[in-house]
């Protein structure tokens, strides 16, 4: 298939076609009025822009047009013609003018219902759908005060409730803070910030939890050594597992194993989170870290509506691409009224492992230029270290890791974890709700 500016595709034979054949009572070639052609073997589908203010007087004009041309082109080996007419906005009377004399819209089976021939003074003028259904539903009011179906579609939509707001929803009873790791885009590091920010967190002599809210591509299992452990069910809540201490749980604990693919829609993947959330026996923590899936989606603005979040941290490369995505996850924070705590540049630089040289791979400045462009700290840099990997892959994340090549890569982990708790302070507390049956 073919598509595109016709000139971009000349064919001289057909063009030579095109250029003889004139549109009805004017002195334009079809060739000129040519904006885009579409080919495919014999088949060919052609547009033309009309002039502007052009007069249709007969739809006997343009079939004439597209049976001459057809006949002509057979020869150049074009067995089927399609045209399509597009018209251009007039000003003024001519544009009115120019309406009056379009062909009718006639609809062929209300005609071949009414079993007649019907004369074109006899069909009806062509309106704008959505200006008539608008008309039509204040008319129904106005004179019958409302059918009943219109009258049972306004109650419907007066009594829907609004969704509400997090400055409405009331903290957890077991949980002080609950804190959302986010990007925006996959693959810059995201959950691996997410398990080293939390045992940062830990060692300051917190407790914390961590929920992968990554539906569709757990990796915290794998990360924080859980990975084909299953949790346990009391009165009908699951009792999250225990890693380095943490309280954890993911629904990669409930598939069973690491190739099973969660193949659902998004309400299905939505519910799973608030099932995670609401229906597991959390301990009393300090701090709840949920690792949130890329994107700005359905899990995204449900965990927005229903669970009381304090604040969000942002993760992002140095790299433009990861950047504009990062501002779109800031961006959805903004609007539903989640504070940002800041943001944390990872893959910042690498250090050669033999000469000690510093490469800066994916850009500079990037962090900064997120930091001041929505006013939110820099919590940190981190660098793109094969150790941070390792252990990630390995189930011992950076911050817990027993050997020295990790010391400053933990240090740098748990200075980020110290800044966000200074911006975590300015924050009012939210009220909590010791009542609530979860």
């Amino acid at each position: 298939m073919e598509f595109a500016p016709f000139a971009e595709f000349g064919n001289p034979q057909i063009d030579e076609i095109l250029k003889n054949h004139y549109l009805p009572n004017t002195q334009h070639t079809v060739l000129s009025l040519v904006t885009q052609r579409q080919q495919q073997n014999d088949v060919l589908g052609l547009t033309l822009k009309l002039p502007a203010g052009y007069q249709v007087n007969s739809e006997a004009d343009f079939e004439q047009l597209h049976n001459s041309l057809a006949s002509d082109l057979e020869k150049a080996g074009i067995r089927e013609l399609n045209l399509h007419f597009v018209t251009q906005k007039a000003s003024g009377s001519q544009q009115q003018q120019s309406q009056m004399n379009l062909p009718p819209v006639i609809d062929a089976q209300v005609a071949a219902q009414a079993n007649s021939a019907l004369t074109r003074a006899e069909l009806p003028p062509v309106t704008n759908a959505q200006a008539q259904s608008a008309v039509q539903h204040q008319t129904a009011h106005a004179e019958a005060g409302g059918s009943e179906a219109v009258q049972r579609e306004d109650q419907l939509t007066s009594k829907r409730p609004a969704p509400p707001t997090q400055s409405q929803l009331q903290a957890h009873p077991r949980i002080k803070h609950v804190i959302v790791v986010a990007s925006g885009k996959g693959g810059v590091g995201k959950s691996t910030t997410t398990v080293n920010l939390a045992l940062a967190l830990q060692q300051t002599g917190a407790k914390v939890g961590v929920l992968d809210a990554d539906i569709y591509g757990p990796s915290v299992p794998t990360m924080l050594g859980t990975a084909g452990k299953t949790p346990l069910i009391e009165n009908e809540q699951f009792i999250p597992l225990e890693a380095f201490g943490m309280a954890v749980l993911s629904i990669g604990n409930l598939t069973g194993d690491d190739n099973t693919p969660v193949v659902w829609r998004g309400p299905k993947a939505t519910g799973a989170l608030m099932q995670l959330f609401n229906q597991t026996a959390w301990p009393d923590l300090d701090y709840l870290l949920i690792d949130m899936p890329p994107g700005t989606g359905d899990i995204q603005l449900t965990l927005a509506q229903r669970i009381p979040v304090t604040g969000a941290v942002i993760v992002t490369t140095p790299q433009h691409v990861a950047l504009m995505d990062a501002q779109k996850g800031i961006e959805l924070f903004n609007k539903v009224n989640i504070p940002v705590l800041g943001v944390v540049e990872n893959m910042s630089t690498h250090v050669c492992s033999n000469c000690g040289h510093t490469d800066e791979i994916f850009g500079t400045g990037g962090g900064d230029k997120l930091s001041a462009t929505y006013q939110v700290p820099l919590l940190g840099r981190l660098p793109l270290n094969a150790s941070i990997r390792q252990n990630a892959d390995q189930g011992t994340p950076s911050v817990i890791a027993k050997d020295s090549a990790n010391d400053n890569v933990a240090s740098q982990y748990k200075d980020i974890a110290l800044a966000m708790l200074v911006q975590l302070a300015k924050l009012p507390t939210r009220k909590r709700d010791n009542n609530r049956i979860l």
